[in-house]
């Protein structure tokens, strides 16, 4: 099972967080966060102030690659809803307990949201529903 990139996609930038690396693509966003993180409304104003730099007027995509373990707070998808571009949110992870909390926070996302334990099927889901919108 994969769950790193293996398709060469070019990062038009990446940022340093306090609590993980966002890396920006032409027209999806890949969110790697440290362990123990705690993914909070003030970080995730962050995660959207940089969608905003970078995807102003245009539809984008995000991949939450969960290779560590970290808490969200389910607010943050109240406000993500909100971004009329965002079109995608794949969450690519092995771990079950990632599953188990994926169930949870689609019910607060209640927009195109799926899992994958492949990055690559991720990464191609996004690219469609970004290009078909």
């Amino acid at each position: 099972m994969k769950v790193g990139p293996t398709k060469k996609k070019i990062v038009v930038k990446e940022y340093q967080l306090d609590i993980g690396t966002i890396q920006v693509y032409e027209n999806f966003m890949v969110s790697i966060f440290d362990e123990g993180a705690t993914l909070t409304l003030e970080r995730a104003y962050q995660i959207i102030g940089i969608s905003e730099i970078h995807f102003r007027d245009t539809n984008f995509g995000i991949i939450s690659l969960r290779k560590n373990s970290y808490a969200v707070d389910p607010i943050i998808y109240s406000y993500l809803r909100e971004l009329n571009n965002l079109k995608a949110f794949a969450i690519v992870s092995v771990k079950e307990v990632d599953m188990h909390n994926f169930k949870i926070e689609k019910l607060f996302y209640k927009k195109p949201m799926k899992f994958y334990i492949d990055y690559n099927n991720a990464l191609a889901w996004v690219l469609r529903r970004v290009k078909s919108k």
